[in-house]
């Protein structure tokens, strides 16, 4: 069920586990990428954590909005304006609905609108259409998340810097498709997701 009280955990738990991992985020895109997606996502984190302290939004929309505007302001990357996108058009969404489906719906749309990502090209996207497909059916669990980050492993990718190795890219996780996980994890954590 979503709330503000929720919403709210889900956030803070989400900052916690992106600063954590900053190191082996940045790790993984190392590997196919740039090596900055740790380092951006938690200069994100930082910042939102403070926003949420300074402004308190009072209902879901206003925290979905600022959680997409901070993190679009203050992370770079490609990660910075695809997270932003994606909280930017759930916080649209909540104008209409609280059903959880209904806004991670939303957030893949704007994702997906930013990157131009399908699903097998290696992204964030793959992580987000299975659990988007889970929580629909309800049957989401934290196996089917970290299986989902596994299958990019096999994946080649034909999206973003990753795309440039071409086959070298085979054999890693996608770092995006790992933050997701962060993401979707720290969502159970929440209670936001209750099934």
């Amino acid at each position: 069920m979503v709330n503000l009280e929720n919403m709210k955990k889900w956030m803070t738990l989400f900052t916690e586990q992106l600063l954590e991992n900053k190191a082996y985020l940045s790790e993984l895109d190392t590997a196919i990428g740039d090596g900055d997606h740790g380092n951006n996502l938690a200069r994100g984190a930082t910042a939102l954590k403070e926003a949420l302290t300074v402004k308190e939004p009072d209902n879901v929309t206003d925290l979905l909005k600022l959680t997409g505007m901070t993190l679009v302001s203050k992370v770079g990357g490609a990660s910075g304006p695809l997270y932003g996108s994606a909280f930017i058009s759930m916080a649209k969404a909540s104008q209409e609905s609280e059903d959880l489906a209904v806004l991670l719906e939303a957030g893949l749309e704007g994702v997906q609108k930013r990157g131009k990502a399908m699903a097998g090209e290696k992204t964030m996207v793959d992580e987000w259409i299975p659990v988007i497909e889970a929580v629909k059916n309800k049957n989401l669990t934290t196996e089917l998340i970290e299986k989902s980050v596994e299958k990019t492993i096999d994946m080649k990718a034909t999206k973003g810097r990753a795309s440039y190795l071409g086959d070298r890219s085979i054999g890693h996780i996608d770092p995006g498709a790992m933050s997701s996980s962060y993401l979707f994890k720290t969502m159970m954590e929440a209670g936001v997701y209750d099934e």
